[in-house]
């Protein structure tokens, strides 16, 4: 019989420092299982986060630590992040995730409520979660150009990726919400309802299409190849940039 958990979803502090290296281990874990890239954060950086109060935990009704997330700033806080989502494995799949990303959000209104909030997902699951936020996709475009952001792709496996597309595109979806210029919650849930089995073929041909020029080289090195609209209130516009 599966075991019904209760969360306790908190903004961190100072007392929770002792979980940072086992967040991290969690983060990396994660990211190797589903073969896709992730920012490296040090067990010091996770700490720092709890700190300024700019992260949330999770634990179980026994106190055992569930879940993570923390928030970034970019471009003189005109911009904010919320990443390094995590929940540990025991507790996957029980609805953690969507309260975690909830109360990081809230957290990110009430500390920066003139922020664009973004995040960078390669996941249906997380993009559901958003949608019913009220992110919308973006292209990447419309995003912060900071570069110490980018600078933190680095270490993710698709990096050259991104790079061979100049930094406009990655097998990542990008979502905004943006407090001066949004759709209601609702309506992007609604939205993405209705549309979820074309969001997840559209993943699936996107991630064909960047993946296959590496493909192609891997096959034969002496032959790379690469595969190389205005703005508009539309969720199919800013979708995909291939």
């Amino acid at each position: 019989m599966e075991t019904q958990h209760q969360f306790q979803v908190i903004v961190a502090n100072e007392s929770h420092l002792s979980f940072a290296q086992i967040i991290c281990d969690e983060m990396a874990a994660s990211a190797k299982a589903r073969g896709t890239g992730i920012a490296k954060r040090s067990p010091d950086y996770i700490q720092q986060k709890m700190r300024e109060g700019k992260a949330v935990i999770a634990f179980n009704q026994d106190g055992i630590w569930a879940g993570f997330c923390y928030i970034e700033t970019w471009s003189h806080g005109e911009y904010v992040a919320n990443s390094g989502l995590i929940v540990s494995p025991n507790f996957r799949k029980g609805g953690l995730a969507k309260a975690i990303k909830k109360k990081i959000f809230e957290l990110s209104r009430q500390t920066f409520p003139e922020s664009k909030i973004f995040g960078l997902t390669t996941g249906l699951a997380v993009m559901k979660i958003n949608s019913d936020l009220g992110y919308e996709p973006v292209t990447y475009s419309e995003l912060t150009q900071d570069e110490a952001f980018w600078a933190g792709c680095k270490s993710c496996v698709n990096y050259d990726i991104l790079m061979s597309k100049e930094r406009k595109n990655c097998l990542c979806t990008a979502m905004l919400y943006d407090p001066k210029d949004h759709y209601e919650p609702e309506e992007t849930k609604e939205f993405f309802e209705e549309k979820k089995s074309v969001f997840e073929r559209l993943l699936r041909i996107k991630q064909w299409k960047l993946l296959k020029p590496f493909f192609k080289e891997d096959k034969d090195s002496n032959t790379p190849s690469g595969g190389g609209a205005g703005k508009i209130k539309s969720f199919f516009h800013y979708f995909f940039n291939l």
